[in-house]
């Protein structure tokens, strides 16, 4: 089923690589990072306030953390700000070339952190976990491309796993937390653009951002396509669900390598009353 153009910006911003959507529960309010302008951005829909942070690197994601702070995959690694501004790495892991990218907290209250080359050299990304009492990481994949979208089902202990330039979205099964049996979900096909940022709904439906693409997809539990959403512009990063009872669904963008970028390029976008989202747990929660 394809979906009318019913989206609206929410934020109008020039981001050059606007990332990592995530609804904050504890603030009612969506959190988001430009990763090139080394930002991170807040908005709170019932009021309208919005706030901008600025990284010293990079900054690929940036979720809640349960003391009220902040927990941000840099460019040298992963790291934490306190609810009064100090920072402190949990884990500081630079390697010349190499950037953190998508990020996700699990239900555990564990972050899945990724990363990628700054030229996508095949291989020179990974994905860890960080624990969110000992900051211990642990490597989940070591050799990836594009390390990206990141979530769980609410339905079976599985998660969902993009490496974009597979142009495919996998599922793995969960033991002790952990992912085993990485297999195909769903495959873009060549021409529609590659996968991203993506987000689960409360009915284990997987949403995905496909970059170059100007759409988002839903998949149902099985891997079917059931769902497009149409964008005016190219380059959708990720998405996710917020806003009163979880039932928005909020789009990050990209304005960078575009050499006239749509005028909503960078923004952040949202499709009222999508679907039904789910919460998302906070870092060490």
């Amino acid at each position: 089923m394809t979906s009318g153009t019913r989206v609206e910006a929410a934020v109008r911003e020039g981001a050059a690589l606007g990332e990592g959507p995530t609804w904050d529960p504890a603030a009612d309010r969506l959190i988001w990072v430009d990763v090139l302008g080394s930002r991170v951005h807040t908005y709170a829909p019932a009021t309208g306030r919005r706030t901008v942070m600025a990284t010293e690197q990079h900054v690929g994601a940036a979720k809640p953390a349960a003391d009220g702070g902040l927990v941000v995959n840099l460019r040298d690694g992963v790291g934490s700000y306190a609810a009064e501004g100090t920072f402190r790495w949990l884990l500081h892991d630079p390697v010349p070339g190499r950037r953190g990218n998508d990020a996700a907290v699990a239900p555990d209250g564990s972050l899945w952190a990724g990363t990628m080359r700054y030229d996508e050299a095949p291989g020179g990304g990974h994905l860890v976990r960080i624990d969110p009492a000992t900051t211990e990481a642990t490597a989940l994949f070591p050799a990836v491309t594009v390390s990206n979208g990141i979530g769980w089902c609410p339905l079976s202990p599985r998660v969902y796993y993009v490496d974009s330039p597979t142009r495919r979205v996998d599922v793995c099964d969960l033991v002790d937390q952990l992912p085993v049996n990485r297999r195909p979900f769903a495959e873009v096909e060549p021409g529609a653009g590659f996968p991203d940022g993506l987000t689960v709904d409360a009915e284990g439906c997987v949403w995905v951002a496909l970059w170059d693409g100007g759409q988002i997809r839903r998949y149902t539990p099985d891997g079917r396509l059931d769902r497009t959403v149409r964008l005016p512009l190219p380059r959708p990063t990720a998405c996710a669900f917020g806003g009163p009872g979880l039932r928005d669904l909020y789009i990050t963008t990209a304005r960078a390598g575009q050499p006239r970028p749509h005028p909503l390029a960078g923004s952040l976008l949202v499709l009222p009353d999508a679907g039904q989202g789910l919460p998302s747990p906070a870092f060490g929660a």
